[in-house]
């Protein structure tokens, strides 16, 4: 049985960019992950509603992640009704993967609004956290976030595969300054985002017209 960690790389993915695949992929080398699941999020409790759907938004995700093995595109927060909350993900994939290390990535931002996360001290039960870190963002240095990083940072990789949850790594990565915000900005002013997304994605935004001007009213 394959014990390696299993990466959880979530979001709303709205659009996905190369920012999100490469540092996914620089995780997946550098944490020796056994896999990276992209989770993209069906119903957000923690933002207003994406502007492209739900379905819309996966088929983006499984074609950039297409060609590159390791990458896996799991749909489960797409099909659940209600609010998906990243903890509840997380419950599930612990009872499917009782065995394996689970690793949550998220970037140094999503980390420093952690306390406001549905039922966030519960999300350490399941899995490790793995924050990507970024030139300009500095980690708490003080209140609940520093004092969880100091009780539970690790420095070596092997400890990230020798335990199941509940430790946290600041991994640096790449930077690439691409946000989604930006690029939908991008396409609703005619603009093309060639070489910010991959191609397929660049396909699927033209042919869907999924961030068309008629769009911006819809709530964000």
């Amino acid at each position: 049985m394959n014990a390696s960690p299993i990466g959880i790389f979530g979001g709303t993915f709205d659009p996905i960019h190369f920012g999100h695949l490469r540092t996914g992929f620089e995780l997946l080398q550098v944490l020796q992950l056994g896999e990276l699941r992209w989770i993209p999020a069906g119903n957000p409790g923690h933002r207003g509603a994406p502007l492209a759907d739900a379905s819309l938004r996966l088929e983006m995700v499984r074609a950039a992640t297409a060609d590159q093995r390791g990458f896996v595109v799991d749909d489960r927060e797409v099909r659940r009704t209600g609010v998906t909350y990243t903890v509840d993900t997380l419950g599930e994939l612990r009872r499917e993967f009782p065995h394996r290390p689970l690793c949550l990535i998220l970037g140094m931002d999503a980390f420093l609004g952690f306390e406001s996360w549905h039922r966030w001290q519960a999300v350490l039960e399941h899995a490790h956290l793995v924050v990507a870190h970024r030139p300009g963002w500095q980690a708490p240095q003080t209140g609940p976030l520093a004092s969880l990083l100091e009780l539970r940072a690790v420095k070596e990789i092997a400890d990230l595969h020798a335990t199941l949850a509940g430790r946290i790594r600041v991994q640096a990565v790449t930077q690439l300054e691409i946000a989604s915000s930006d690029l939908r900005a991008i396409i609703t002013s005619g603009r093309d985002p060639r070489f910010l997304v991959p191609d397929a994605v660049c396909e699927i935004i033209r042919r869907t017209q999924c961030y068309a001007r008629s769009q911006q009213s819809r709530p964000r």
